[in-house]
Formats: structure tokens, sequence, C-alpha cells
């Protein structure tokens, strides 16, 4: 009986891994979803490419979501915006109380007064750091001390 649960809870292991959602970053600067993912999180992930490539910009994104260059907590409104998970652009400080505490199983906000990044399925979308050379996918691993970290309803 034990041997039957195990290999049963072990198939059902298995099959989520198979099925979860994960993000490639393109050479063009642009992520990719694969696997099973919800559509919210499928049109934030687009969002979030279209404004890729833009330049940081200070205050951009928050007088209205298209702008000509994004900071953090503009690209991140407009990500969230995209998904259907925020009506208006939040500041890195409003995201320190966004949502739902905890990491979320595809989206987690990481916020803390000045600075907000998002990490989707492991990768992160930031502004670049100091540099603030603009919204972009990063694969650098999500920071580890200093933010509060939120998510939203259903991601």
């Amino acid at each position: 009986m034990r041997a039957l649960l195990a290999a049963a809870l072990l198939s059902l292991v298995l099959a989520a891994s198979a099925s979860a959602a994960t993000v490639e970053i393109t050479p063009s600067g642009h992520a990719i979803l694969d696997g099973s993912a919800p559509a919210s999180l499928r049109h934030l992930v687009a969002a979030a490419n279209r404004i890729a490539t833009k330049p940081y910009k200070y205050g951009g994104g928050h007088g209205r979501f298209t702008d000509t260059g994004y900071d953090c907590s503009g690209s991140t409104s407009y990500a969230l915006h995209g998904a259907g998970k925020l009506s208006r652009a939040l500041t890195s400080k409003d995201f320190m109380h966004y949502g739902r505490p905890g990491p979320g199983r595809f989206v987690s906000v990481y916020a803390q007064p000045g600075w907000v990044l998002l990490v989707v399925a492991g990768v992160r979308f930031d502004v670049g750091g100091l540099d603030e050379v603009g919204s972009r996918w990063w694969q650098w691993p999500p920071p580890d001390h200093g933010f509060t970290i939120r998510h939203p309803p259903g991601l």
C-alpha cells in the first residue's frame, strides 16, 4: 500500500513539473513562455515583452501605461496591468502592500521603497538595477534580502 501511494505521488509530482510554466529569454531580449500556464500569465509575459527593450525613464509608465520609457514601478505596473491584475500604476512602496504576501506560484513581486521587480517563472523582469538600462528580462537570481515579497492573486 505504501509503495502504491509513493508511486502515485511521484507520478503526480513528475506530471506537475513537466507541465509547469517556464520562461526562456531569446537573443532579442524577449521572453518565451512554455508549458501549462493560466491566460493571465501569458498576458503578463506578452505585456512585458512589449516594453522589454524600452529605455529607463524616471516616472515612466505612471502618467499613462503607454510611454516612451519606464522606471521599475512603471514597468512592473505595465506588466501586471497587461495580465488584468492592476488598474493603475503603483509606486515601488505601494507594491510592498500589493496582492498577497509571499511568493506566487508563477509570479513574485519583490518590493522595497525605491525599487520593485518581478520574477516570472524563475526569470527576472527588472530595469537593470543600478545601471537603470530599462525594462529587461534577466537570468539573474531574485534578491536574497531587503525586499518584501508579494504576489498577484491567482499567479
